[in-house]
């Protein structure tokens, strides 16, 4: 005797899905010399609580939690995750690059070093609170990369900064109109 099994599954389809990012080109990924402070300064960019990888988890989190019920939504949120995924890419780059180490460890001004864990990362139940988190994590990246440039005195780094947050920017855009259809 067989037995019927009720199964579930997710249909919300990503094929089509690119980065949510503003239509302009990246400078190119240079540095002038290297620089062991800067590199520790961007290592707090690309992983620490405040980080490129802490929004890159959250969001696929968030978009893990919404692609059943609200696809378009998590469609959004896997795009700007995908943006993400680019300034950890030229984070990782600068890094190296400045003679850092490209780890998941970021160095503090006082020199301790701090691995990234999934402790760095809000993860609300309610949609609209998801939404606010991820615009706190935006708003608090932002305030941080303007923060390192006004200590980086070097304008290649800085212009990658620059691009970055314009898409941060853009980001706090598109999840705002988010929060403000729900």
């Amino acid at each position: 005797m067989e037995s019927a099994v009720d199964s579930m599954s997710n249909t919300c389809g990503f094929d089509n899905v690119k980065p949510i990012m503003v239509d302009y080109p990246y400078p190119e990924t240079k540095v002038k010399a290297q620089n062991q402070m800067y590199a520790n300064l961007l290592s707090n960019d690309y992983c620490g609580t405040t980080s490129e990888m802490s929004a890159i988890t959250q969001y696929i989190n968030n978009e893990n939690r919404l692609s059943c019920a609200k696809c378009p939504i998590a469609k959004s949120i896997l795009g700007i995750a995908m943006a993400e995924m680019i300034h950890l890419q030229k984070l990782g780059q600068l890094i190296f690059l400045l003679g850092g180490d490209v780890s998941f460890v970021a160095v503090q001004q006082s020199g301790r070093q701090k691995m990234w864990t999934p402790s760095c990362l809000d993860i609300p139940d309610k949609l609209e609170n998801m939404l606010r988190a991820d615009i706190e994590a935006e708003t608090a990246a932002i305030n941080q990369y303007r923060a390192h440039m006004r200590m980086i005195k070097d304008e290649c780094i800085n212009a990658v900064l620059d691009r970055i947050i314009m898409d941060e920017e853009y980001h706090i855009m598109i999840l705002q109109a988010l929060l403000n259809e729900i």
